[in-house]
């Protein structure tokens, strides 16, 4: 099975019990119908990435679906939670790219999202042999990683909450949906 579309996704969810506040989550983010089993972070060679309404479209309630996910929870109150997936895609289609997940406390959401986005990027450029200091800051390295020719482009998406204000659970979450519809 290798995916052909992918979707990216996210949610948060609040519950007095844990697996609820999870499951509020999933159903904010639209894949709680769905068995999810997480997988690691290759981005299939020509894999599209459609719109959720267009990914949701082929898939089927209680349908075994994979994804990489990302998932924070707390239920300290005002306890900052962020998850994120960064998504790093060599210019040539037919190689494949690199989704990385982070999740995290304390951290606001952008700066959540722009270090899964450089980890994603960073697992990539390593691949193809691009040199580059890891010790330099994510913008100068995403500039290089920019004006290579094999490189790429890079994104993230990130959902970031405080902890429910009366200690009730918070569960964010972001995902990459993988779809094999041929």
């Amino acid at each position: 099975m290798i995916p052909n579309k992918i979707f990216f996704t996210k949610g948060v969810g609040v519950h007095k019990d844990r697996l609820a506040s999870f499951e509020a989550a999933l159903r904010n983010a639209k894949i709680e119908k769905y068995n999810l089993v997480y997988v690691s972070s290759i981005f299939p060679a020509g894999c599209k990435t459609v719109t959720v309404d267009e990914g949701l479209k082929h898939l089927s309630p209680g349908q075994i679906v994979y994804c990489v996910m990302a998932r924070s929870e707390t239920n300290e109150p005002n306890r900052l939670v962020s998850a994120a997936i960064g998504v790093a895609l060599p210019q040539d289609e037919n190689r494949y790219g690199y989704l990385s997940e982070h999740h995290t406390y304390g951290e606001k959401g952008e700066k959540a999202g722009e270090y899964a986005e450089d980890l994603a990027a960073t697992m990539l450029a390593t691949t193809m042999g691009i040199p580059f200091d890891p010790n330099t800051a994510w913008d100068e390295r995403k500039q290089i990683y920019n004006a290579s020719p094999d490189i790429f482009k890079t994104r993230h998406i990130v959902q970031s909450d405080e902890g429910n204000k009366d200690g009730l659970w918070t569960t964010v979450l972001a995902a990459a949906v993988l779809i094999e519809d041929r």
